[in-house]
C-alpha cells in the first residue's frame, strides 16, 4: 500500500525526533518495544520504515526482529492512514448478524481489502475485532466514533459514497 496520494511524506528529521522521543519516555522499562512503537504510531500516524534501524539500534535488536513485530501485530500501520478510517467489526456477533456482507460490501465500494486505502487516498478500511456493541450487531468504527445496526445503505450514507 503507497501513501495516500494528499498525504505529504513526513520529513527524515521528524520522523528521527518523534522516534527519539519514544525511545527515551520508554528507557529502561522492561519490554518497552511495544510501548515504543505505539508512541510512534501515535505521533507520526504509522510507523516510518526509517524509524525501524533508530529503535533497533536503541534497543539492541536487529531490525528483523523490530520489522517482525511490527507486521505481526494488525494495528501497526507501516504507511500513513487516509484522513478517514473505516473499521468493519469481524467479530462473531458482528457475523452472525450480517458483517461478511457489510464488509464485502465495503471492500466493492471503496475497491480495496482490509489493510488498505481506496484509490483516491480518501478511506483507509481495517478489521477490527469487537467494537463491544454486540448487542447492536454489525457495527462499524469510523474515525474513532462507533455506529450501530450498520446495513451497506447506511454505511454509503455514513461515508457519503451514495448508492
Amino acid at each position: 500500500m503507497n501513501t495516500p496520494p494528499h498525504k505529504a511524506p513526513l520529513s527524515e528529521d521528524t520522523v528521527l525526533q518523534a522516534t527519539q522521543e519514544a525511545l527515551h519516555r520508554h528507557a529502561g522499562q522492561k519490554g518497552n518495544l511495544l510501548p515504543i512503537l505505539h508512541d510512534v504510531q501515535h505521533t507520526l500516524g504509522h510507523i516510518p520504515e526509517s524509524a525501524v534501524p533508530v529503535i533497533a539500534q536503541a534497543l539492541q535488536l536487529s531490525r528483523a526482529e523490530v520489522h517482525g513485530v511490527i507486521s505481526f501485530y494488525p494495528h501497526f500501520r507501516q504507511t500513513p492512514a487516509a484522513d478517514v478510517v473505516l473499521e468493519v467489526c469481524r467479530a462473531e456477533s458482528c457475523q452472525a448478524m450480517g458483517g461478511e456482507q457489510l464488509a464485502a460490501h465495503a471492500q466493492q465500494k471503496l475497491g480495496c481489502g482490509f489493510h488498505a486505502t481506496s484509490a483516491d487516498g480518501k478511506v483507509t478500511l481495517e478489521p477490527v475485532y469487537c467494537l463491544g456493541l454486540c448487542a447492536q450487531s454489525p457495527a462499524v468504527m469510523i474515525n474513532g466514533r462507533p455506529h450501530a445496526r450498520v446495513t451497506p445503505a447506511k454505511l454509503d450514507q455514513l461515508l457519503g459514497t451514495g448508492a
